[in-house]
């Protein structure tokens, strides 16, 4: 287990400085918010992708293809709800890079740095899928817990940082 916590930059091995991640993690994060979140495969794959005004797709066309019985409903709601997930990873990418670069700049410890840019990267992953497929009230308390986690990371970063600074 140790091993592991090195590896990933959470401990320091014996005499030496934990690597520092921040890099991965916020390429990492960009990725996944910018392009592994996105519809547009699906959309394409399902034939209700328009180039020319896609933030209509899912509401001029999906309510189409609806009707016309090529996607389900629940496709349909499906989309949306992984749409507007896709939309808040990008709205929550700002505060996670506010709070790795202005942790590096105070000179956080490796470790922590680290801590945060995993703890925020799985935060996000777990609400971004809770948000893609839970359909029911009890069960979106989950999302809620996820999104919290995630923001509470960044607040833990810029936290510590200003005991740097």
């Amino acid at each position: 287990m140790s091993a592991i916590l090195t590896t990933i930059g959470l401990r320091a091995g014996p005499g030496q400085t934990a690597a520092n991640h921040a890099s991965g993690f916020l390429i990492a994060n960009w990725v996944w918010a910018f392009c592994l979140m996105s519809n547009r495969g699906a959309k394409m794959r399902l034939g209700i992708d328009n180039n020319v005004c896609p933030r209509d797709d899912l509401t001029t066309y999906g309510e189409a293809a609806v009707q016309a019985g090529k996607i389900s409903r629940s496709t349909l709601n499906k989309l949306k709800r992984r749409e507007a997930a896709h939309a808040n990873a990008q709205e929550g990418y700002p505060l996670f890079v506010a709070a790795i670069l202005i942790s590096l700049f105070a000179g956080v410890p490796n470790e922590t740095i680290n801590t945060i840019g995993l703890w925020y990267s799985v935060s996000r992953v777990v609400y971004s899928v809770l948000y893609s497929n839970v359909t029911t009230k009890s069960t979106s308390y989950l999302r809620s817990v996820a999104w919290w986690s995630g923001n509470i990371s960044c607040i833990y970063g810029l936290v510590q940082a200003s005991k740097k600074l």
